[in-house]
């Protein structure tokens, strides 16, 4: 009598040789649901399936992990900017496509932080000035992080004539503190009640006052 022969169970979290990429998923689900606090390296290895200290050949520590979910979270929001800047249609190159960038970076910055609060507030957990600002996991698919992109759009403006040169030096951090700002507010501020419509509202307001207060 033969005996009929049992197939192991098909192994649901990390493909051999991919651990690396469980856990990193693992922590970006991890701070999709609970923001940088929860990226905890034990249950990221709990949910890859796998014993703790297996990790540690991936991430030497928590703060690794959390950097990876970070790098992560910074190329969504590349992707959101550069998808509002896709729906531009405007000419490249005119004062008005210009302006629409800086708009669209503006835009899709609030729309991402609305979509993904956990991630948004894993992106802005720790100094962007880390020493790795050119880090191509932070990118999106031009190769610019969303700060580099904020810039990029400053530049076009300068360019196309509609933000004067002596004005343009440290613009990237006034726009970025008050669409940031606003960002905040929705997502865990006095401002995280109001309804979608209102919200929209508010963050078009707030894009056109940063580009003609500029």
């Amino acid at each position: 009598m033969t005996r009929k022969k049992i197939n192991p169970p098909e192994r649901t979290t990390y493909r051999h040789g991919d651990l690396r990429r469980a856990l990193l998923e693992a922590g970006i689900e991890l701070a999709r649901s609970g923001g940088p606090d929860a990226i905890v390296l034990r249950e990221a290895t709990r949910r890859a399936g796998v014993v703790p200290n297996a990790a540690y050949r991936h991430f030497a520590s928590r703060q690794e992990l959390l950097m990876a979910v970070r790098a992560h979270a910074l190329s969504k929001l590349a992707i959101a900017m550069e998808n509002e800047m896709d729906s531009l249609r405007e000419k490249p190159g005119s004062a008005a496509y210009a302006r629409g960038c800086l708009r669209a970076v503006g835009l899709g910055y609030l729309s991402f932080a609305h979509a993904e609060p956990g991630l948004f507030r894993t992106a802005f957990s720790v100094p962007l000035n880390d020493g790795a600002e050119s880090d191509p996991a932070r990118a999106g698919r031009s190769g610019l992080n969303p700060f580099q992109l904020l810039g990029a759009a400053l530049d076009r403006m300068a360019e196309a004539g509609v933000l004067p040169p002596e004005r343009r030096l440290g613009a990237e951090y006034l726009a970025w503190s008050a669409v940031h700002g606003l960002a905040m507010l929705f997502t865990d501020g006095p401002l995280r009640s109001l309804t979608d419509a209102q919200r929209s509202v508010v963050g078009k307001r707030v894009v056109d006052m940063v580009e003609k207060g500029l």
